[in-house]
């Protein structure tokens, strides 16, 4: 599983295009967080802390994340390396796995630059260091699970076609349903008696919950449980291919 990983990592960032999505999210974030006016602005709302970056990441992530999990299986199955890829001494759940990681991993490593606005907002401070830090870590915890789904998502868009642009369109859409959807759909007063359960099935209620700093079971047993229904739902159109 390590060398499939490895040549996943490998093979994303020998391309411009693994740089360049990762350099527009972090300039998305950074022009809103601290060039353009309003109330994302760090300095206009004179308070030291990264809010900003945990409510705009999830959306600037509905189109980062579908962009490096687009080609994942989609590009295998264009090369026709999807056979010889099956043909390796490794379950259908470890090469699923395997990719899982790798996008995760490439979400996370685009991340690890917020640090430097951390650092930032510490000195900025009025004492230094007069912020939440322990609500700081659980926010991006939220976030990291927030990408696990969105990867799991994406894996499975990217298993369905050989087309990289359609498994990025249909990544995006099922991103934005299960993250905003299900809170319109709570909405609608044919509803109105189930709000509350049709709230929990979408992940912005949990991701809400999370972004708080306290770290509930419940969430994270949600974040797991949608993570792995993808991931099978992918393994199992990866395993179709064997029936035909």
């Amino acid at each position: 599983m390590f060398v499939l990983f490895k040549k996943e990592i490998g093979s994303f960032f020998s391309s411009i295009t693994g740089y360049i999505v990762i350099i527009v999210f972090l300039l998305i974030n950074s022009m809103f967080m601290w060039i353009f006016p309003g109330e994302f602005n760090i300095m206009d709302s004179g308070y030291a802390n990264l809010d900003s970056l945990f409510i705009i990441s999830p959306w600037v992530f509905l189109f980062l994340v579908p962009a490096i999990t687009m080609r994942l299986f989609s590009d295998e199955k264009k090369s026709g390396t999807i056979e010889l890829l099956l043909t390796r001494p490794l379950s259908d759940f470890t090469i699923v796995f395997a990719k899982f990681l790798t996008g995760l991993f490439l979400v996370l490593f685009s991340l690890l630059p917020t640090v430097i606005y951390y650092i930032t907002i510490y000195y900025l401070g009025n004492p230094v260091g007069n912020l939440d830090s322990g609500g700081i870590l659980g926010s991006y915890l939220g976030l990291f699970f927030l990408a696990g789904i969105y990867v799991s998502i994406g894996l499975l868009a990217s298993s369905f076609t050989e087309n990289q642009i359609v498994a990025f369109i249909i990544s995006m859409i099922l991103c934005f349903v299960f993250y905003f959807g299900f809170d319109s759909i709570s909405m609608l007063p044919v509803f109105k008696k189930f709000d509350s359960l049709i709230l929990n099935i979408g992940i912005n209620e949990h991701y809400r919950s999370i972004s708080r700093g306290v770290v509930d079971s419940r969430d994270v047993i949600y974040f797991i449980s949608i993570i792995a229904v993808f991931l099978f739902l992918s393994k199992t159109v990866l395993t179709s291919r064997k029936w035909k």
